[in-house]
């Protein structure tokens, strides 16, 4: 099966068997994707780190059904019902869904109605009632009543028990049904009774309807919430109760059953609907409600991990002495400043906003830390308070224009998981709980990804929905995202603290901390080899984290840059061919051809990143550091017109559209249609998380705090956003809680408040009831 695998992913991927195989051999070797992606290029034939994850995850997917495939046929096998056309079918399914499908009516259950029924001897009355549709219901089980079975009616019950259960566990059936209903049904959400006015965030879905396949992941999202805060309910595939449905009829056809007015076939006809009604459609509500969730979530983890991604490699501002402000009202605001290394060189509290309205007092502190500090850049966190800091660090610009100092609004976002996080009551056991936060928003102004890393991904706030996504299905996104961010980087050996390298490939948190009390104990490495002196870093470990681990400065100039020790030999037989210094040189290294320094273990590909890397070493691939510019006067939504040109960053892409923060506390929403002037399939092809943007805004909710902007300067407010789906307006996805890290941290503002665009209001097909019963009794429908 192993071969079978490989050529199923190479044939999704549209790669080769032999990239996949080798792909494949080094993960299941401990390889990382990092590592393969960088290092191994000549193995896997180049293939990235995005097909790599897919890879590794559909490998893991695929294993997992063959390991299910294998219990299933031991376990029709051991009931002695294996046949070679039944095992044939098992062998070819090719999802966990068709396995399932095909093991129902042999997967061990509970005692069930059919089988009392095949126990009482009425197997042979339903087999002939469906075989012979001319028979009598009636006389026919009349033959059938015995001690166990009472009457006529019991018996008749008993083998449209039998039927029923045949129908429904007949997988062929199942199936082909399953894709119908997914093709071809719909979605239906009306709100629940006394619930209208609680439930008004939910108001776009009061009586909504729309097709399964076009759904979008946040919609699902947001009707599965309404339904289990109790304020709507779903209804899948509704249809009219009094007519025979589509999917009747093909169950009818698949066991012969046609009503031609013969005697049984009134009864047959009923038992047929009463297996759709009663037991299929359950058992597909079941089925797609879990495939809109694992599609939504799939969307949505998608959406989260990219805007982490954007977030990691923001431009870092560098090496420069920043203050870091954390506003508050009552409690003030905290201030921290650290030197260019990070390093805490002096912290205050001061309350210029009310109720104290120390302004001029706070003024002077500032000032004063400034000049002490030689601060270049000040970081303003973005929640309560942040635009009258904002003004607060524009006046001490006014009042210190020799200083120089350039001020920055950052996301806060999990500031106060990591202040309160074991690791800051290490970093900083001297510092009270409050000021930490003030720390970490220097800091991530400085270099974010390092800062970044020390909170948990989930508590940086830049997805969809994330309280409704499955907790390890997002973890295992985000901790990957987060991993490819840092090696795609690369990271400081002698700076950077445990949790960044533990985001290296190979490095576990044990060997992190092994590695940073070396460094503490022996001074900063010296050489990658010294690496090999730290305790349990073995050969494995070294090979997959020392391409990605930089020691500026060193014994060897290569030990600054991303080339692999394994590949110094190469760049020495370079340096000899070209008989000059090669790093940097750039004349120099466009002489020299890859393909004249391939050898049994480099090939071009290698040879070629080797070059590139020479010519700029170390070199960063994140883009150069810029700051927004918040409009003047501009503080409040109540502020923003219509009309307005206004500068403003990126702080969240969605599938529908983007979010910038304008500086009054609530972003706005761009929506997909106003991103540009042409068709726009996915928001991050035009935008990205910090991006800094101009935008105009079209309109202004003050009472939902709800802000349209535009990236088309040229729209006018209340014009159209283009057709069909592109053509709602924003809209809030208000039966959203914030996910932000600092929810309960002092009332801050959610500043990543997660928006739906408008659903379209449709006019439902009439609410088919008996269908509605049925899901309500499977705990898929409201009460």
């Amino acid at each position: 099966m192993t071969t079978a695998i490989h050529q199923r992913i190479a044939g999704e991927l549209g790669v080769r068997d032999g990239q996949v195989a080798a792909a494949v051999d080094l993960l299941d070797g401990g390889a990382t994707v990092p590592f393969i992606a960088r290092y191994r290029k000549e193995a896997t034939g180049a293939l990235d780190d995005a097909q790599l994850r897919t890879l590794e995850e559909r490998l893991g997917y695929l294993r997992e059904l063959e390991d299910r495939r294998a219990a299933v046929l031991e376990s029709i096998r051991s009931q002695g019902k294996l046949d070679d056309a039944l095992e044939a079918s098992i062998l070819a399914a090719d999802s966990k869904a068709r396995l399932e499908d095909l093991y129902l009516p042999y997967k061990p259950k509970r005692r069930t109605k059919a089988q009392i029924a095949r126990e009482q001897g009425l197997e042979p009355l339903a087999d002939a009632l469906l075989a012979d549709p001319s028979l009598n219901p009636q006389d026919a089980a009349a033959a059938y009543v015995t001690e166990e079975v009472a009457d006529v009616a019991a018996a008749l019950q008993g083998a449209r028990a039998i039927l029923v259960e045949r129908f429904g566990e007949d997988g062929d059936l199942i199936g082909d049904l399953r894709e119908r209903m997914w093709t071809q049904g719909r979605v239906a959400s009306k709100v629940r009774e006394g619930k209208e006015e609680d439930g008004a965030k939910f108001s776009d879905y009061f009586d909504f309807s729309e097709p399964f396949t076009k759904l979008p992941s946040h919609r699902i999202l947001a009707l599965l919430r309404g339904e289990k805060e109790e304020v709507l309910d779903l209804q899948f595939d509704p249809a009219d109760e009094n007519e025979p449905t589509a999917y009747e009829a093909r169950i009818a056809s698949r066991f012969g059953v046609d009503d031609q007015g013969r005697p049984a076939d009134r009864w047959l006809t009923d038992t047929v609907r009463w297996a759709w009604r009663t037991r299929i459609l359950v058992h597909l509500g079941i089925d797609l409600r879990s495939r809109l969730r694992q599609f939504a979530e799939d969307e949505a983890v998608k959406v989260f991990a990219s805007n982490l991604r954007d977030l990691l490699l923001a431009a870092p501002a560098g090496t420069r002495a920043t203050m870091g402000l954390d506003p508050g009202f009552r409690t003030g605001v905290k201030v921290a400043v650290v030197d260019d290394t990070g390093k805490v060189v002096a912290t205050d509290t001061i309350h210029p906003h009310v109720p104290a309205n120390r302004w001029d007092e706070s003024l002077a502190k500032l000032g004063k830390l400034c000049k002490a500090h030689a601060v270049d850049l000040i970081a303003i966190g973005n929640g309560t308070a942040s635009r009258e800091t904002d003004k607060l660090a524009a006046d001490l610009l006014k009042l210190n224009p020799d200083l120089r100092l350039t001020k920055v609004v950052v996301s806060e976002a999990g500031a106060s998981v990591y202040s309160a996080s074991a690791f800051a009551s290490a970093e900083l056991p001297d510092l009270d709980v409050s000021l930490r936060g003030a720390v970490s928003i220097a800091r991530r102004l400085q270099d974010p990804l390092a800062e970044l890393v020390k909170i948990d991904p989930k508590s940086i706030g830049v997805g969809q929905y994330q309280h409704d996504l499955a907790e390890a299905k997002l973890s295992r996104s985000l901790d990957a995202v987060v991993e490819d961010c840092v090696n795609a980087v690369g990271v400081d050996l002698n700076t950077a603290s445990v949790p960044l390298l533990a985001r290296v490939s190979g490095i576990t948190t044990g060997l992190a901390e092994n590695i940073v009390s070396h460094r503490d104990a022996n001074g900063p490495f010296r050489s990658r080899r010294s690496l090999k002196d730290v305790p349990r870093l073995g050969p494995k470990a070294f090979e997959q984290c020392a391409g990605f681990l930089r020691i500026p400065h060193g014994d060897d100039p290569l030990d600054a840059s991303s080339v692999h020790p394994e590949a110094y030999p190469v760049v020495r037989r370079m340096q000899d061919r070209a008989g000059v210094e090669l790093i940097g040189n750039t004349t120099a290294l466009k002489t020299l051809r890859a393909q004249d320094f391939v050898d049994d273990k480099f090939g071009v590909p290698t040879i070629t990143d080797i070059l590139r890397e020479l010519e700029k070493p170390g070199r960063d691939p994140r883009p150069a550091f810029k700051t927004a510019t918040f409009a003047e006067g501009v503080e409040k939504i109540g502020d923003l017109k219509p009309g307005m040109v206004l500068e403003g960053v990126v702080t969240n892409v969605a599938a529908f559209g983007a979010f910038v923060d304008v500086g009054v506390h609530q972003d706005g929403l761009v929506h997909i249609s106003a991103l540009s002037d042409t068709f726009v399939k996915d928001p991050r092809d035009v935008v990205k998380s910090g991006d800094v943007v101009r935008v105009k805004v079209l309109e202004v909710d003050t009472t939902r705090k709800r802000i349209g902007l535009t990236l088309r300067l040229n729209d006018e407010p209340g014009q159209g956003q283009g057709k069909k789906e592109q053509s709602r307006g924003p809209r809030q996805d208000r039966g959203g809680q914030p996910d932000r890290g600092r929810q309960q941290d002092r009332g801050r503002q959610d500043r990543g408040r997660r928006q739906d665009d408008r659903g379209a209001r449709r006019e439902a097909p009439p609410a088919n009831n008996a269908m509605a019963e049925a899901l309500r009794r499977a705990g898929l429908g409201g009460s």
